[in-house]
């Protein structure tokens, strides 16, 4: 049905939602979490300026899941073609999606967990390491949702 809704360029349409779905869903993820982490970075060099850095790295850990969202994005545009089959649009679709919906739920959670990260920061300077493994670790589902739309845009 919906391929008679835009015709022979349903193919192309559908995969251009595909792209738009990976780049802008993990974006939002992506930018919730480095916005939570930003407020916990703030208030922290404001104690401690000398703490910019460590900061900085802090909060840049969740911006990781709207750039999987863009490369899965841009792998999807790369294989878009006019009057390409609805079922093809259908399939670059689904690929998008692992990316897209672990970006934007592990964005947010790992900007919680790197402004915790923070907190530790502001009273052990020399934790820095450990900060950044239990973000990371939120980083994980991050990755697999990444691996999971590769594996789909290549391997089938």
């Amino acid at each position: 049905m919906l391929e008679n809704i835009f015709g022979p360029q349903t193919g192309l349409i559908l995969g251009a939602l595909g792209a738009a779905i990976a780049v802008f869903v993990s974006g939002i993820g992506s930018s919730r979490g480095v916005g939570v982490a930003g407020e916990g970075a703030q208030a922290l060099i404001k104690e401690k300026p000398e703490l910019f850095g460590s900061a900085l790295v802090m909060q840049l850990l969740p911006a990781t899941q709207g750039l999987y969202g863009f490369v899965i994005g841009l792998i999807i545009v790369l294989r878009l073609e006019a009057g390409m089959p609805a079922g093809d649009g259908w399939f670059l679709l689904m690929a998008s999606l692992p990316v897209a919906i672990a970006g934007m739920t592990s964005g947010p959670y790992q900007g919680r967990v790197s402004l915790a990260g923070m907190q530790v920061l502001a009273q052990r300077p020399e934790n820095m390491t450990q900060a950044i493994a239990f973000s990371a670790m939120v980083e994980t589902y991050a990755i697999l949702g990444f691996v999971g739309s590769i594996l789909m845009l290549f391997l089938v």
